[in-house]
């Protein structure tokens, strides 16, 4: 169960509009603990916006392996969690899954009315992050993908039973440069998870695949990789740039009698959009049962 204090902290907080998210965007400051490749690439996007300067932003990590490379941009180091929250409004949770109840149970006596909390944990819900900091905590769960580090991923977030329109668009707006963004229902997080956290390595089998097809046919390995690379890059970006329908575009690649309907032919032969179904929905249902351990 929630705290029972929540839902009277609701009203109040959704009413009342915090000071750090009232100012100019470029005057927030930003933590994240943990520094992982999701940190950096959400650190990358915030940066890349122009909108907060590197110096607002500070990263915690237990080593220091992963901390040149924000400090090379201009952000804070250091090894205290602690320090993280009481210098920051807005504080990514960027750790393991596993390390979200030690890390809350560690900061929580920092966390004020006046923080958000955005948890980037697959599988760990709204309402456990609620019942582990204080009543009335803004807290939004956000799930990007691999290919944020390049400025190019799929990121979908969820709103806690404390926050709502304001804390959105903030986030909508500072991490817009790491790719697309957009919100939903907490159920679509898992769902995101099988379709483009996990999809990123499904889509890496099939480049991977389309490679080795060609190298069978005698094409050189090295030389295959990186046309298999351009294919899918160059299918991607007409995917999502023309406006069309997946099945608009594959038919008109495919001429009756033609070379690509055979190759369409083996792949349903080979079952390839139920395996493909299949792996999103048992990632899905892997997400999901992270969230009940």
């Amino acid at each position: 169960m929630r705290h029972d204090a929540a839902e009277a902290a609701m009203s109040s907080v959704k009413s009342s509009i915090s000071p750090a998210l009232q100012a100019d965007v470029s005057q927030l400051k930003i933590g994240f603990i943990g520094a992982g490749n999701m940190a950096f690439g959400i650190a990358q996007g915030i940066i890349s916006s122009g909108k907060v300067p590197p110096s607002n932003i500070i990263i915690s990590a237990p080593s220091t392996n992963n901390l040149p490379r924000f400090q090379e941009r201009g952000v804070c180091v250091t090894h205290s969690n602690d320090e993280v929250v009481d210098r920051s409004r807005l504080v990514f949770l960027a750790v393991k899954p596993h390390l979200i109840p030690n890390v809350l149970n560690g900061i929580s006596g920092n966390v004020t009315q006046e923080h958000v909390i955005v948890s980037m944990a697959a599988g760990i819900t709204l309402e456990t992050l609620e019942e582990l900091l204080p009543a009335g905590t803004r807290v939004i769960r956000i799930m990007p993908n691999l290919p944020c580090m390049l400025l190019e991923g799929a990121l979908l977030l969820a709103c806690g039973s404390c926050a709502g329109q304001e804390e959105e668009s903030l986030l909508k707006t500072l991490l817009g440069p790491c790719g697309l963004v957009e919100a939903g229902p907490e159920p679509w997080i898992d769902a995101h998870v099988g379709l483009s956290g996990s999809g990123v390595a499904f889509v890496y089998v099939f480049a991977e695949a389309l490679a080795d097809g060609a190298v069978k046919m005698g094409m050189p390995s090295a030389l295959a990789r990186r046309i298999a690379a351009q294919t899918i890059l160059g299918a991607g970006v007409l995917l999502r740039d023309s406006g069309k329908f997946p099945a608009e575009l594959k038919a008109e690649v495919c001429t009756p009698g033609g070379t690509t309907i055979h190759g369409i032919h083996a792949l349903e032969k080979g079952g390839f959009r139920a395996a493909t179904m299949g792996a999103v929905e048992a990632a899905t249902e892997r997400a999901r049962e992270l969230g009940k351990k």
